[in-house]
């Protein structure tokens, strides 16, 4: 008799939401250090917030795009489990955002664009961190980038967790890889909260509404980058090329507008960002 027979060998079925989700997390997808690497030449680190330490979850440093200086930010996830640990899992404490924050201080003075990678589940929230002013730093990054006086662009290349993305994402334009995710919290844990069961995971992914294509109906994104055919994970060269396209298109334009319009037209994006209106 087959050892396969029965349905309780069947592996459960994967729901397309999920999916997406699977090939955001994929241990193969490019992180955004790699995509900083394979865009820009010249990358020179910044380290250090000037008031703690220097968060290794957080990269900045000044760059060139096609000879033009800029400023770029990426956090850091780590490959290998030592690696990981070291970065914390991608996840800033807030000396990261205050590093990011005052390095973006530099680019202002100095009036270069700042361009942001991100891909982290979340801000850390850990005891240490909320000591230390998380959400105060996580605040300070939300205010400071929405009247920075320099061209800002953000890109998700896979996942954007809540507040922990959003104090890196308050730019002139938002842009989110094809197979991304933008979310105010994991799948897991809506599903802890909402079902009390992390194993309804899945649904809560169908239900959370954060894939590319969802949050862009919603215009928390300018635009939504397409991958090679597969995801990013199958083709790192091929993904930074289309990446690299995108924001060499996104930068000429927002360059071209005079400083206050642009920062007018940013607060203006936010403020009006995923509002419902009903008729009366």
């Amino acid at each position: 008799m087959s050892e396969h027979t029965g349905s309780a060998t069947q592996a459960p079925a994967v729901s397309a939401a999920w999916a997406r989700i699977e090939r955001a997390r994929h241990n193969e997808r490019p992180y955004p250090m790699e995509f900083i690497e394979r865009i820009f030449t010249d990358f020179s680190e910044i380290h250090g917030d000037r008031a703690f330490g220097d968060d290794e979850a957080v990269a900045c440093g000044m760059a060139r795009l096609d000879g033009e200086e800029v400023l770029v930010i990426g956090n850091r996830k780590g490959g290998t489990t030592k690696e990981k640990v070291r970065r914390n899992f991608g996840m800033p404490h807030p000396e990261g955002y205050r590093k990011a924050l005052r390095c973006m201080r530099i680019a202002e003075k100095f009036n270069r664009p700042v361009i942001s990678f991100i891909d982290l589940p979340g801000a850390f929230p850990g005891l240490g961190a909320e000591e230390r002013g998380q959400a105060e730093a996580i605040a300070r990054n939300i205010l400071e980038m929405s009247r920075l006086r320099v061209p800002t662009i953000s890109v998700i290349t896979g996942e954007g967790g809540s507040g922990g993305a959003l104090a890196l994402a308050v730019t002139d334009r938002v842009l989110i890889l094809e197979n991304a995710l933008y979310f105010v919290i994991t799948p897991e844990s809506c599903a802890a909260i909402m079902w009390r069961d992390a194993n309804q995971k899945q649904l809560a992914a169908e239900a959370m509404r954060i894939a590319a294509p969802e949050v862009a109906k919603l215009g928390c994104v300018d635009e939504i980058i397409r991958e090679p055919q597969d995801g990013a994970h199958t083709d790192h060269e091929a993904a930074a090329s289309l990446l690299g396209d995108a924001l060499r298109k996104h930068l000429a334009e927002i360059k071209a507008q005079p400083i206050d319009q642009l920062i007018a037209t940013r607060q203006a994006k936010f403020r009006k960002m995923a509002q419902f209106y009903t008729e009366g």
